[in-house]
């Protein structure tokens, strides 16, 4: 009636699936109340209002909710942070701090927006998003090839 002759059709993807993770809008949700603690690894979309405890690898945004709690070590894509998080969280694009967010750590971002209200104790980098260990021994490493190359001309 309203174009959509073939009704078979209809729910499928471009490339011939039935909705789920192809479309890249899938969203995994830790509800409130409940808890994990060990190692989380999520390629789409998180969103957290419970708690967890442990280790969190994510390919894409990871939004941490009101009444969300993350300790622990965090990687992830892009960041929306409400709640609270404890310890190290790297966002390799941008992290969005909100009015009543509450993060303790040490933060390794690409881009940062802080919104007034925010509880924002950390210790931050900016730019690349990664950690300044990482960067300084790929620098240093580099450097000291230099230095052995110019040793090495010199006794030439």
């Amino acid at each position: 009636m309203f174009g959509n002759n073939n009704k078979k059709e209809a729910g499928k993807s471009k490339n011939g699936t039935n909705g789920g993770s192809s479309n890249g809008h899938s969203l995994n949700s830790l509800v409130t109340g409940s808890s994990v603690e060990g190692t989380i690894k999520a390629e789409s979309d998180l969103r957290i209002d419970g708690s967890i405890k442990g280790t969190l690898i994510c390919e894409a945004r990871l939004i941490i909710g009101p009444s969300g709690y993350v300790e622990g070590d965090v990687q992830c894509q892009s960041a929306v942070i409400e709640g609270k998080f404890e310890g190290k969280l790297v966002v390799k694009e941008l992290l969005n701090v909100r009015e009543k967010a509450v993060i303790n750590g040490d933060v390794y971002t690409g881009k940062l927006v802080v919104q007034p209200g925010a509880v924002f104790n950390v210790t931050c980098t900016m730019g690349n998003g990664k950690p300044a260990g990482a960067s300084k021994s790929a620098a240093s490493s580099k450097n000291e090839k230099l230095g052995e190359s110019a040793k090495a001309n010199s006794a030439r």
